[in-house]
């Protein structure tokens, strides 16, 4: 018999994520929801996914990207969403363990959370969770940079630019160019919301 239970609390777990909050804006007035960003990705992928394969040369499994998407950030329900800027001005040293504690608090979430329902589906996001952090099909590269994408794209689309995190346009491609240069698409997306932020003088160029 199907543990419904589980099913449900899982459910019911997952609708929290409309209230953690993300560090950039979905309004000029209000903070963007990890459940509104992660909608977006799935949205954006399904929008991209032929450009991808052309790009690419691959087939692209569109239902394990959308998957991806949807349930990548479920763990920071429990672990919290960090920004990816950090302006402490810590050593290299320090960033790094603050990455490998980060790491460590999202593993104990996934395996807690999706240990806990019933297989095959259990064992299923835990597997989708870890490829996607692992960076290890091109399907979760490529999500990946869409995710890193996204709130540069918000920041621009709500006026918030990037004074709040100190970062001019090397700063922002350093972060940006890892993940987003999987793709050139994605390449070419982010150099519009660079060029665009730079005119509109929400990022020191």
């Amino acid at each position: 018999m199907t543990n419904t239970r589980a099913l449900f609390d899982f459910i019911a777990y997952s609708a929290r994520l409309r209230e953690v909050e993300r560090h950039n804006r979905a309004t000029p007035e209000r903070r963007e929801s990890v459940a509104e960003h992660s909608w977006h990705l799935a949205m954006v992928c399904w929008v991209l996914h032929m450009e991808f394969e052309r790009e690419s040369g691959l087939q692209l499994d569109l239902e394990r990207m959308l998957k991806l998407c949807l349930m990548h950030d479920v763990v920071e329900i429990d672990a919290g969403d960090p920004s990816a800027w950090h302006t402490s001005g810590g050593s290299t040293q320090t960033e790094q363990a603050r990455m490998e504690e980060k790491s460590r608090t999202e593993e104990a979430v996934a395996r807690e959370r999706f240990g806990a329902l019933p297989a095959p589906l259990g064992p299923e996001l835990l597997a989708l969770w870890r490829e996607y952090e692992d960076g290890a099909t091109p399907e979760a590269r490529l999500v990946r940079g869409v995710d890193r994408l996204n709130p540069a794209l918000m920041r621009l689309l709500t006026g918030q630019g990037w004074s709040d995190v100190g970062a001019d346009a090397a700063a922002l491609d350093r972060l940006q160019l890892p993940r987003v240069g999987t793709s050139p698409v994605l390449t070419a997306l982010y150099e519009e919301v660079r060029e665009a932020a730079v005119a509109r003088g929400l990022l020191h160029p």
